[in-house]
């Protein structure tokens, strides 16, 4: 009798074991594929970013500082691999393409051209895309953290070495949710 008890006992805390943990993969695994969304977008980001920066450089070769400042920022982004400073460069990045877009209005015959429209345009989409995958990025970043951080979750992650993941924050200037 004695013996049935402690067995059924150590299954039961051994199958509730299991489930934790599978939920926990569970989400730290929407964690990993909510940041590759975002990463995608970005990648498309960072190929429309120097087409924009080459239609602007014909017509103000003179504005050169801002041009550099957003190769050197999208340059520093693909090279990181901690999410907040990627969010910190992509934050940056995104003023110096408004101020790109500041410094269009400057040149009709630049806002004009069907190249620069169709950039701005793409660009536009991108950066929606970019606050989509973010959102669905952050709610699950903010299950797993939560899942991390509750009774009677935190015995098994803490045991399995499970760690906060970091939020993904990235507003564009002028942008609230």
């Amino acid at each position: 009798m004695t013996i049935t008890v402690i067995t059924v006992s150590a299954s039961i805390v051994l199958i509730w074991l299991i489930l934790i943990y599978n939920k926990l993969i569970r989400d730290k695994n929407r964690v990993l594929t909510a940041w590759s969304d975002i990463d995608v977008q970005l990648k498309r980001r960072h190929d429309l970013i120097p087409k924009l920066v080459e239609a602007v450089r014909q017509y103000a070769e003179y504005e050169s500082v801002t041009i550099e400042a957003v190769t050197e920022l999208r340059k520093a982004s693909e090279l990181s691999d901690d999410v907040t400073e990627i969010s910190q460069y992509e934050r940056a990045l995104g003023e110096k393409v408004s101020s790109i877009y500041a410094l269009a209005e400057n040149y009709p015959d630049l806002k004009a051209s069907n190249s620069y429209l169709n950039l701005q345009n793409n660009l536009t989409d991108v950066e929606n895309n970019i606050q989509y995958a973010r959102r669905y990025y952050n709610g699950s970043v903010n299950n797993l953290n939560v899942r991390i951080d509750s009774f009677p979750d935190m015995i098994v992650a803490r045991w399995f070495r499970f760690s906060r993941a970091a939020f993904f924050d990235f507003d564009e200037p002028g942008q609230n949710d």
